[in-house]
């Protein structure tokens, strides 16, 4: 575990030299204000739209964090912290700490832009989903990524399908249950539940790539149903 927040530091001093991380966090930032300017409305509703946005900006941040290297020093990366493990998983600590950053900055500005109509609870509810919706975000972010996705036009396109399909099904969690229990009071799995589930999708996202990684990849995988289709028709 040591091995991984250490490749998420590097990752993130790297992301942060190479300023890629400033478009989706001046966008993001840019999209709160337009949210929160004004009257936005008693809370925690306004917090849905800001909780679904983080959704893309998780996986815009992952994708930044897992490019952010070249082939060879991916591959002395891999060696130093001892395989595709820590590797896989700093990617997503590193993303995580972002999207917590920008969950807690939504919050906030939801806090004091909506004064006096936030409770406990609903504060509660926002950090959850927030967390819950920026964390699936680096999950699909990771995936569509090397080693799992080389070409950048096949890895936009499949994300963006992805994001897009996931994120406006309003019964699917983690994302559309946990935008929908802010905006409309649907209870859906909960708030934590919905947290759960989010870990859970970036622990199997951790493990595609690490399987990738490690040369099974989705070539075998195919191959592998391909046996078994086969097996069932005899």
């Amino acid at each position: 575990m040591r091995s991984a927040f250490a490749v998420a530091m590097l990752l993130g001093e790297d992301v942060g030299r190479t300023e890629r991380f400033v478009a989706p966090l001046v966008l993001y930032a840019g999209a709160l204000a337009v949210l929160f300017g004004g009257a936005p409305g008693p809370l925690p509703a306004p917090w849905a739209a800001s909780a679904l946005l983080l959704y893309p900006v998780g996986a815009w941040l992952a994708h930044a964090l897992a490019e952010s290297e070249d082939d060879d020093a991916r591959t002395v990366t891999l060696s130093a912290a001892g395989g595709p493990w820590p590797v896989a998983a700093g990617v997503l600590i590193a993303a995580t700490a972002g999207v917590a950053v920008l969950g807690l900055l939504a919050v906030v500005w939801g806090v004091v832009a909506a004064w006096g109509t936030a409770t406990t609870g609903s504060l509660l509810d926002g950090l959850l989903a927030h967390l819950a919706c920026g964390i699936t975000g680096a999950a699909v972010g990771s995936v569509f990524s090397r080693p799992v996705v080389r070409n950048e036009g096949v890895a936009l396109i499949g994300a963006l399908v992805v994001l897009v399909v996931t994120g406006t099904q309003s019964w699917l969690p983690p994302v559309g249950t946990a935008a929908a229990a802010l905006g409309s009071g649907r209870l859906g799995v909960g708030p934590f539940g919905d947290l759960v589930v989010a870990l859970l999708v970036a622990v199997a996202a951790t493990a595609l790539v690490v399987r990738v990684e490690e040369g099974g990849g989705l070539r075998e995988l195919g191959a592998r149903l391909g046996r078994r289709v086969g097996r069932l028709r005899r």
